[in-house]
């Protein structure tokens, strides 16, 4: 079962740096992520930054599946238009990962230029990976980690927000 986790940071660049860190450590096998999405509220609009582009992967299954039925019926050109339409509208309507609705309506509570770093976690090794994003801070706005695991992600990350004791 995964585990979701929303986290807010003041800009698509900190939640971006975050995300790459998140790769990195996938890398190094001490996290594994089903879904990690950037959602962007600018104004009364909601924009997300998915890490997988289905309309553009659909488009190119599509033409390679239209080139092949052309080249059997002797019209690759028009094969490869069908199929590269028809694929991209089928991965536009496809939905991986995280509900996107789901995150729209969620990332439109925070402020005007926030951004929101959705993780959809199916493993972690969560020590490590709160040692490597702690120092990015960020609130985290929703979990579906038990109270004790959210509360411990709310204190560490909180923690790079307070100012250090000299």
């Amino acid at each position: 079962m995964s585990d979701l986790v929303a986290i807010v940071y003041p800009s698509e660049a900190k939640a971006e740096e975050v995300r790459q860190k998140i790769l990195k450590l996938q890398k190094e096998y001490l996290i594994a992520i089903n879904d990690a999405v950037i959602a962007v509220k600018t104004g009364d609009s909601v924009k997300l930054n998915q890490l997988v582009n289905t309309t553009m992967a659909g488009a190119a299954g599509g033409s390679f599946w239209g080139l092949l039925f052309g080249l059997v019926f002797l019209n690759p050109l028009i094969g490869v238009a069908l199929g590269a339409g028809a694929g991209a509208l089928g991965g536009a309507l496809t939905d991986f990962g995280i509900r996107d609705q789901f995150m729209k309506d969620l990332a439109s509570k925070v402020n005007s230029g926030d951004a929101v770093l959705f993780l959809l976690i199916q493993s972690m090794t969560a020590d490590k990976v709160l040692n490597e994003i702690k120092d990015a801070g960020g609130t985290v706005l929703k979990t579906s980690l038990d109270e004790k695991r959210e509360q411990h992600l709310r204190d560490t990350l909180a923690a790079a927000t307070q100012p250090k004791a000299a």
